[in-house]
């Protein structure tokens, strides 16, 4: 007697399996399918977070295949076949009977699987052969619908709204990072953030972001990011660190994430602690250079732009303009790339770094995330997130891009 808190409309999801249908044909010619065990892969395919896996075929209907849950994918995805499964080896049978065979080779999401089930996997279902299908799952999933910007619009507009306009108001120098965190946290739930955000890349975890206060920005760090963050501890190194108190004299950076129907934005807002005149020529002038390189890149983001030639051309501005040395992250916090692409996961594809070099389309969602690490001081620079158009890419996390100045 439930009822689905929300669907994906079936248009919408023919539309994914037919997207990832014609990128299977291009990238893994010789799979049948494609067999995906991602839980935020399963939602995209059809519509509910499914323990299990869901097979899509060349052609015919997809089948969920499930561990558990079946109840929930009844009201959730009313208009995906599912079964139970117990064990893997029961997953070429149950495909047969609902008239969608496996074939010799399968396409699989490798990355949605631990070598310990990989492996158990290629055991059970000895008649097959496998192959990746991670390639076709990052590219189908970087070219938004016009369902999917719709959520990722207002969810931009709630998350600019939160970190330029609210947060402002609510934090100034002497609050620990941890206040702050907190107090990001309560502005970002009362608009509507649904308290979780999702990695792609194994291993990764993410609460919130980095709320790094002074040279916490250049603090070491080993997430794949610029900014630095000493954390709440060694063993949770997010968020942002009680004992330390954000100063006057010192740069606050915000970089934390908005999530609305399972879609993410990224941004990071700048503050200063004392008034404008008080920020030191080198953070503004660095902070400057960062909004330039944001809107060159973002202007660049047009139909037809490789992401590797962007963030080479970047890097070399960097060296040109003198910036380079803390430029994408000071010391071992430096990373090689620009942003990247984003929706479901924080980490889409793709990065726009060296080796990217499938054509932007348009309807990509990508961060752009120039900052600057200075050394003694902090972290400066802005991040936002675009949607590619005709015309380059417009930003959806608001147009304002200046460090704001917060007095005690």
């Amino acid at each position: 007697m439930f009822e689905a808190l929300a669907t994906i409309p079936a248009e919408e999801l023919s539309l994914r399996h037919a997207r990832c249908r014609a990128l299977l044909a291009e990238l893994a010619p010789e799979a049948s399918g494609l067999l995906v065990f991602a839980r935020t892969a399963i939602y995209y395919l059809s519509g509910t977070l499914g323990m299990g896996c869901l097979w899509l075929p060349r052609e015919g209907a997809p089948l969920l295949l499930l561990r558990k849950g079946e109840e929930r994918a009844a009201l959730e995805a009313p208009g995906i076949r599912a079964a139970r499964y117990k064990s893997y080896k029961d997953l070429p049978g149950l495909a047969a009977k609902a008239g969608a065979p496996f074939g010799e080779v399968l396409a699989v999401d490798m990355g949605g699987l631990t070598w310990q089930l990989g492996q158990m996997l290629v055991s059970r279902l000895s008649a097959q052969r496998f192959v990746s299908g991670d390639s076709v799952l990052a590219i189908a999933q970087s070219l938004k619908s016009e369902w999917e910007l719709k959520i990722l619009r207002v969810c931009g507009e709630r998350h600019h709204l939160a970190l330029h306009d609210v947060m402002p108001r609510l934090i100034k120098p002497g609050l620990s990072e941890r206040d702050v965190a907190h107090t990001a946290w309560a502005v970002f739930y009362e608009l509507g953030h649904q308290g979780v955000m999702r990695m792609s890349a194994f291993g990764e975890e993410i609460f919130l972001g980095h709320v790094s206060a002074g040279d916490s920005g250049n603090y070491p760090s080993s997430f794949n990011g610029p900014v630095g963050v000493r954390g709440e501890h060694p063993a949770v190194p997010l968020m942002g660190y009680a004992g330390k108190v954000w100063s006057k004299g010192e740069p606050l950076t915000l970089d934390i994430g908005f999530q609305l129907e399972g879609y993410h934005t990224d941004k990071t807002q700048m503050f200063w602690g004392g008034p404008a005149a008080s920020v030191p020529a080198e953070a503004q002038a660095a902070h400057d250079f960062c909004i330039d390189v944001q809107t060159w890149a973002a202007e660049s983001l047009k139909p037809g732009a490789l992401v590797s030639d962007i963030w080479a051309h970047c890097l070399e501005w960097s060296k040109k303009a003198g910036f380079y040395d803390g430029f994408m992250g000071l010391g071992a916090n430096k990373v090689p790339f620009l942003g990247h692409g984003i929706g479901l996961a924080i980490d889409g594809y793709p990065a726009i770094a060296k080796g990217f070099d499938r054509p932007v389309e348009r309807g990509m969602v990508l961060a752009l995330e120039p900052k600057q690490g200075i050394p003694g001081l902090g972290m400066v620079g802005v991040e936002n997130t675009f949607e590619v158009t005709d015309d380059g890419a417009k930003c959806i996390t608001g147009d304002a891009y200046e460090m704001l100045c917060v007095e005690a």
